[in-house]
Parts: structure tokens; sequence; C-alpha cells
């Protein structure tokens, strides 16, 4: 069984037991995955309390306990941010928790070749914790938008989706990913787990030719999981 710890934000948890669903899709209802989404939607705001470390990694512990008490094999966490708390959770955990910048981070060292420009769109708190850095900073270029568009165009269209104002989010999120588009990044993390939901909602991003180069953590974590559930 899959143990998924959701809440931060509760749309990206639904977000990857959506794309659960979607891999196992025209399959029998007994092919399906078992999994257990705890939406604990009560964690401490990831971005305000880094200062305030312990805080929020008792209460990822109390979450990860839940899971690991109803017998789930692993555990997933559709959120970015909160892998800056990832080593010392897993030290209080004993079933296996996925990393998803370290998977993101195999996943693009297969497809693009050394020092390339790697794109990132995140929370400000992602990039300060520098989850993603951590991997990505030996083999690769990682670049973010500038602090004007970061502010204008990434923070505000996680904040419409977390609203549920989706195709705000979309028109939100356009100037970041043209910014990195012109500065030859060859691939964009989508390093917020609300900015997949705003960008493949509508048709519009679909068929742009950028479109390609995104890299959805989300679905990525979902397939490997899919992996691990069938071993």
């Amino acid at each position: 069984m899959i143990g998924i710890l959701g809440g931060m934000g509760t749309q990206a948890g639904l977000d990857f037991c959506n794309k659960l669903a979607v891999i196992n899709r025209g399959k029998i209802d007994q092919k399906y995955p078992m999994f257990i989404l705890y939406n604990k939607s009560n964690i401490p705001k990831r971005p305000e309390n880094i200062k305030k470390y312990h805080n929020v990694l008792k209460s990822l512990i109390k979450g990860c306990l839940l899971l690991q008490k109803n017998k789930c094999k692993f555990i997933v966490m559709p959120c970015n941010t909160a892998h800056y708390w990832y080593d010392d959770l897993q030290k209080k955990i004993k079933i296996p928790i996925l990393s998803m910048p370290k998977e993101v981070y195999l996943h693009t060292k297969k497809s693009c070749k050394k020092n390339s420009k790697i794109g990132i769109l995140c929370t400000e708190a992602t990039l300060k914790t520098g989850v993603y850095n951590k991997y990505f900073n030996k083999n690769f270029k990682l670049i973010s938008p500038k602090k004007s568009i970061q502010k204008k165009s990434v923070n505000k269209a996680i904040k419409l989706v977390k609203m549920g104002k989706v195709r705000e989010a979309e028109k939100a999120i356009r100037p970041a990913v043209k910014n990195l588009i012109s500065l030859k990044c060859k691939k964009i993390i989508l390093g917020c787990t609300e900015l997949p939901i705003a960008i493949f909602a509508y048709k519009s991003f679909k068929k742009i030719k950028e479109s390609k180069v995104f890299i959805d953590p989300n679905l990525l974590l979902a397939n490997i999981s899919m992996n691990k559930y069938r071993k």
C-alpha cells in the first residue's frame, strides 16, 4: 500500500492521487493501487516556519507514523518544500520515504547533458532551502526567474491554485515560463506541486512547443511509486 502524506496543499495531494489513477486508467478496479491519503492540512506552513524547524518536523513525523502504522509499504510527500525536513524525517520513520527532488534529479540526469541549464519554478522557500540545489549543483546550472517575475508570476500562480482559480493561475505563470525559455533552459522543473495543475489544466499550454520542456515532479513520483508498488 502507498502512503501519501498530503495537505501541503490539499489540491496537490489530490493531483497526485489523480495521477496514480490516470497511470492505471482502463484497467479493472482490482488493478488500481491501494493507497492511503492522509490529508494532514494542519501541518504548519512550510515557507513561514523554516526557522521554526522542529514545529514542522514534529507534525510531519506524526503524519508519517500514522501511515506507517497502517501498513504502508512506503511514503510519498507531494510537496517540494517539505523535503527540507526529509533527512531528519526519514531517521524517525522505519519505512522508506521517496525523495521527490532526488527522483527529479535522477530523471533529469538521464535526459540532459552535464552542465545544461535547468529552470525551476517553485516557492521562495524552496529556493531558499536549496532542496533541489542539493542534487543539481554538481552537474547542472539551476536557474530560477528574476525576483520581480518570481513575485508577480510564480508566487501569484501558486496562490491562485490554492484558491481554486486555476484558469487565472495558468495566465499568471506564463511570464515566468517565457523567462526561463529565453534563458535557454533545457528543462523546467515545476518545483511546486500546485504549478502542474495551473500549466496543464487548459489546452493553451498543452499545444505550445514549450510544454515538452516541463518536468512534473508529481507525475514522475506517481510513476516511480507504481513501479515500487508492483515489486
